[in-house]
């Protein structure tokens, strides 16, 4: 199988023409790489989020909302509704809502930029499919039960995307 490969990005999310092998964290100070985050939301106000499996070498057993890397060549929105089916079984393809907003982080060797997403579907827990080597949980959770596992300092990326859950 090949190796996966992403596009380096500039701080301005244009891409540079370069690729990187994924999770090689070498990259060069003002190259940046793209992930993403979808977040669905039910029409009664909850929302649908994944514990990481308890072998992941990074924040195992905390909770997240769905998403990864985006692949070189791929566009953002493809990423993320690629990243939502493997992890969920969800398709948001169709979903109505979108884009929401980005975030970026500078860390020596891994500069990274986020795309939220957020999807409005009415989707029931029977629905969700979990990617087990990736997740060993899925639930639909309140804006409460969110803000508790934050609390608890067990969410990932919490503070970077809480607007998404509110707006």
């Amino acid at each position: 199988m090949a190796m996966e490969r992403w596009d380096i990005y500039d701080i301005h999310k244009n891409r540079t023409g370069r690729t990187m092998a994924r999770n090689d964290w070498t990259m060069a100070d003002g190259d940046y790489y793209l992930s993403v985050l979808g977040v669905i939301r039910t029409p009664d106000n909850r929302f649908l989020i994944t514990r990481r499996a308890m072998d992941k070498a990074w924040a195992p057993g905390w909770w997240e909302v769905p998403g990864g890397g985006v692949k070189a060549g791929e566009t953002s929105l493809e990423a993320v509704c690629r990243e939502v089916l493997e992890e969920t079984g969800i398709d948001v393809s169709k979903a109505n809502g979108g884009y929401r907003f980005c975030y970026h982080r500078e860390q020596p060797g891994q500069n990274y930029i986020v795309d939220i997403y957020r999807f409005d579907m009415d989707i029931r827990p029977s629905d969700i499919r979990l990617q087990k080597d990736e997740d060993i949980d899925g639930r639909l959770a309140s804006l409460d039960e969110i803000k508790k596992i934050a609390e608890e300092g067990k969410f990932l990326h919490y503070e970077s995307i809480k607007a998404v859950f509110y707006d």
